[in-house]
């Protein structure tokens, strides 16, 4: 997968976010949230950007990417897929749907496809407990999931990339 999407359009589009919030750094985290949505990730060209416009250390940036789990300076896949590993989830067998998908993709947790199509993350608790065990592909929630359901969801968004 093509990492380096950074054109001067995305650097200028940083630009303006950071003029949109008038170079503020109290605006860290809201300007980041929006140069991540340019890219769907923050790579050190955005970083440097907002550090310079916005006259603060490059570690600074740096600091609040790696501090808040929301950020990722790797590409996300098209289709992020979340597997629940909260206690609830956890003991209905989310640990065995989640090593399905990894077989699946040929990928590991914190990975992305070849094509870019996916990317395999945990987290902590999504709140449907009652749905447990729960997994998110982009917004969309997959509850009360098995490990052999794993095949046939992954087939529906292939389908769709047709």
């Amino acid at each position: 997968m093509k990492k380096d999407n950074c054109t001067e359009e995305v650097y200028q589009k940083v630009r303006t976010i950071c003029a949109n919030h008038h170079n503020d750094s109290g605006e860290l985290i809201t300007i980041l949230h929006q140069c991540q949505d340019i890219l769907g990730y923050l790579p050190r060209e955005i970083q440097e950007i907002v550090a310079e416009q916005l006259n603060i250390p490059v570690a600074r940036v740096y600091g609040v990417v790696t501090f808040y789990s929301y950020f990722t300076m790797e590409p996300k896949g098209k289709y992020p897929i979340s597997v629940c590993m909260g206690t609830a989830c956890y003991v209905r067998g989310s640990e065995r749907i989640l090593e399905e998908f990894q077989r699946q993709l040929g990928i590991k947790v914190g990975e992305t496809t070849e094509d870019g199509l996916f990317s395999l993350n945990c987290l902590r608790c999504v709140g449907a407990c009652g749905l447990a065990p729960v997994v998110t592909i982009g917004s969309k929630v997959y509850g009360r999931l098995t490990a052999d359901k794993v095949r046939d969801i992954l087939s529906d968004y292939y389908l769709k990339e047709k």
